[in-house]
């Protein structure tokens, strides 16, 4: 019988359910988080089965190297030779073995050989148990070894591919590489931005206290909220009747430093899906008009979602290539020009860890151009005197200041701007660079880079 069939008067289970996504995001390339979705909108599972679920999928992706590192110790064929469907089962399991303390290590393997017998064979069913049996009589084997070098330590410690551990060490130095590498394996914060335009910070924060919710002000951004209790902040009535939004602290930073105000002409080039794009009609006090392109219609519709569940007029959206814009639109017409940028996202990898294991060094290389001919496109649209943001969600110099610098050689009317505001100047402080570059150590927030240009003449 193959992995792929079930019983349909079984329920699925929590480990089971993840063992499905697992596979099929080793299979397929999918995404975990879209995967893992919709198998839990299919599933009608209890509100601790999908904690359960949820926490094996991302962990189980989060830890993959260091779990294949251990397993082909024990896995006598090696783990490539085994169903993919087993191969999941047993990473999960491992998952759980090393990083989950409230599961007894009995019940994680008998949980496995139940569902490798409903899955599979006998033979199947003892292979599983034989290797977990095996693992858990030898936990103390569990540990890397002392004599590898820097890069590889760092890789099967905090699982991450070798090669981009290389990069980061390249770039930042031993320290800091380890730093960003640790930090992604932390859970994300959850923050909210509160819509001004509606209710101030502090209203919001004692309604949030008034309901038993754990908040506190961002020291980040003067809209952020950090909340640590209260599960989904979008399925609450605050986020419904749009007095708050779902965003991280360092991509509220961008709005900011964007800088709008009320009357302002804006270019949003790559919007959707258009958590920025609001950010800065709320901080226009929806007075103004901001313009918001995005490559496909379907994320286009988002904008236009998010624009009306926050009351915003001002947001008008369009569709296209942001190559293609300068043809759309006079030069020298928008006050204000956001570019945030396509690129490798490894800023966000606590979010989406699978992108650590899908990345290339080659397709750094490709967006960093792609990038550089954006930017040189769309500056023609700023005003004198306008201001240009450039912001990404990654921590790669070649796509961030190696991006911006090569820009300001190749155009010398535009310079780095003044800041913006305090929470900028405190930021840009100690910073040499044309733009600020947040690691996710630094504030536990995702990693971002923002850069503020200025069209002089």
């Amino acid at each position: 019988m193959s992995g792929g069939h079930r019983q349909s008067n079984l329920r699925t289970s929590a480990r089971e359910l993840a063992m499905d996504v697992l596979t099929r995001v080793e299979q397929e390339g999918a995404y975990s988080n879209l995967q893992l979705n919709s198998a839990l909108q299919r599933a009608s599972l209890s509100r601790e089965d999908t904690g359960l679920a949820t926490e094996l999928v991302y962990g189980t992706v989060s830890r993959l190297n260091t779990l294949d590192y251990f397993l082909e110790r024990f896995v006598a064929k090696g783990l490539k030779k085994l169903q993919p469907w087993v191969r999941s089962l047993l990473r999960l399991s491992l998952y759980q073995m090393m990083y989950l303390d409230r599961i007894p290590p009995h019940a994680v393997v008998n949980e496995a050989v139940n569902l490798a017998k409903r899955r599979g064979h006998q033979g199947i069913s003892g292979m599983v148990n034989g290797v977990l049996r095996n693992i858990l009589r030898n936990r103390e084997k569990l540990v890397l070894p002392d004599d590898l070098l820097p890069a590889e330590r760092i890789a099967l410690k905090h699982s991450h591919p070798r090669w981009l551990v290389e990069r980061w060490i390249s770039q930042y130095g031993e320290v800091k590489a380890e730093a960003i590498c640790s930090a992604n394996n932390e859970p994300p914060s959850v923050s909210v931005r509160v819509n001004r335009t509606m209710i101030s910070r502090d209203e919001m924060l004692s309604e949030m206290k008034e309901t038993g919710l754990d908040a506190e002000p961002s020291t980040l951004s003067p809209e952020g909220i950090l909340v640590y209790s209260g599960g989904n902040m979008a399925l609450t009535d605050w986020y419904r009747d749009g007095q708050i939004s779902v965003q991280d602290e360092s991509s509220m930073l961008v709005g900011g430093a964007v800088g709008p105000a009320p009357g302002m002409k804006v270019l949003d080039c790559c919007a959707a899906p258009g958590g920025k794009t609001a950010h800065m009609a709320e901080l226009m006090k929806d007075q103004g008009e901001i313009i918001a392109n995005d490559l496909h219609e379907h994320k286009r519709k988002l904008i236009g979602e998010q624009a009306e569940r926050l009351g915003l007029d001002s947001i008008h959206t369009v569709t296209g290539n942001a190559m293609e814009l300068v043809r759309n639109y006079p030069a020298g017409s928008f006050d204000r020009i956001l570019l945030d940028a396509p690129c490798s996202g490894l800023g966000v990898i606590r979010r989406k860890p699978d992108l650590k294991w899908t990345k290339t060094a080659e397709d750094i290389g490709e967006i960093a151009s792609l990038q550089r001919e954006l930017l040189d496109s769309v500056s023609s649209l700023l005003r004198v005197g306008g201001i240009l943001v450039y912001s990404t969600c990654t921590i790669d110099p070649e796509e961030n200041e190696g991006t911006v610098q090569h820009f300001l050689k190749s155009h010398p009317d535009f310079r780095v701007a003044q800041d913006s505001s305090v929470e900028w100047a405190k930021l840009h402080a100690d910073n040499q660079c044309a733009g600020v570059q947040i690691l996710p150590q630094d504030y536990h927030s995702d990693g971002f880079y923002i850069a503020r240009l200025e069209r002089f003449s």
